[in-house]
């Protein structure tokens, strides 16, 4: 049985972790988090202890380093601006770390987190669940086989409320803006996909939408993303605040069924050494910052419908 602790117990993410470290059979032994409002570990793990201030869960965790009790891996749910710090607390105690998306924020960081995974001898592994999931596994397989280049639409609107620009998810400095909190993984998905991008240009940037086109070697791109209601699709069912469309030479993916299970498949995998490391993140990482910090440009021939509108007078 593998020992776990986890930072950001109060945060959205934690009950898929919760689950994956139960559902594998594993225990969760210690967790942090400046909010106590944590109640959701009871349903899971109701005897780990917990704390608020990260100074005394380190410390915790260094105690239990000095006995059989140590803890073997630190999962990192915790904001994304937190995510480096708290995996250099895990490598620091003897543990891996099982970072969320995004691993960090800059690509610099990923240089130095490999020097310490190196010295430390422990892994740093992430979140890259859309990888695993099997409609997309079965897709890239095909697009193998076919072998030609293909045009790809991504629209991604998840509504957010007036809580959104409030908490830490609305500072692009803890969050990286709406591109790398909630496009990240997606833009992992299609590197795997298509291969690393050539070229891109950004044409939408704002705090609420971005969107642009990219090329790879495997495809043309436009891409969509939004956290405001006002995108989502007229006709939707009653209540739907989610839209997630990937659309491959006008073929709409199938891949909305699955999503909480894949965390537990990307536990299994890690835990069985086969799950993704610096390495695998870093492309992704590399392109969200290039995003996040590009000067908008005029669209071409080639522009998102929806980055069209946006931009209409």
């Amino acid at each position: 049985m593998t020992r776990f602790a986890l930072t950001g117990l109060a945060g959205y993410i934690a009950p898929r972790h919760l689950q994956a470290i139960r559902d594998t059979g594993n225990r969760l032994v210690a967790a942090v988090d400046p909010h106590d409002s944590v109640g959701v570990i009871d349903a899971y793990f109701p005897d780990a202890a917990f704390f608020t201030e990260v100074e005394r869960f380190d410390r915790h965790l260094e105690l239990l380093r000095r006995t059989d009790e140590a803890v073997s891996v630190v999962s990192v749910c915790s904001p994304n601006h937190l995510h480096d710090a708290h995996i250099r607390l895990a490598l620091r105690v003897g543990a891996d770390a099982l970072c969320e998306k995004p691993l960090v924020l800059n690509p610099w960081n990923l240089d130095q987190l490999e020097e310490i995974e190196a010295e430390s001898g422990q892994r740093v592994w992430t979140v890259l669940q859309l990888r695993v999931h099997p409609a997309l596994v079965a897709l890239r397989e095909r697009l193998a086989a076919e072998n030609r280049r293909r045009h790809v639409r991504l629209t991604y609107v998840t509504s957010r409320g007036t809580w959104y620009n409030y908490s830490w998810k609305g500072d692009a400095k803890k969050s990286g803006g709406v591109a790398t909190n909630i496009g990240v993984h997606f833009f992992d998905l299609l590197q795997w996909l298509f291969g690393p991008v050539t070229r891109q240009a950004v044409h939408l940037q704002q705090e609420t939408r971005a969107g642009g086109v990219m090329e790879l070697p495997g495809a043309d791109v436009e891409w969509f993303l939004s956290i405001d209601a006002a995108d989502l699709p007229a006709e939707r069912p009653a209540g739907q605040t989610t839209y997630r469309s990937i659309t491959v030479d006008g073929e709409e993916i199938e891949f909305s069924g699955g999503f909480r299970d894949l965390h537990t498949v990307v536990y299994e995998e890690t835990l069985a050494g086969r799950g993704f490391g610096i390495a695998d993140a870093r492309p992704s990482i590399e392109l969200v910052h290039r995003i996040r910090t590009a000067a908008p440009s005029a669209p071409g021939e080639i522009v998102h419908p929806l980055v069209a509108r946006a931009l209409a007078p």
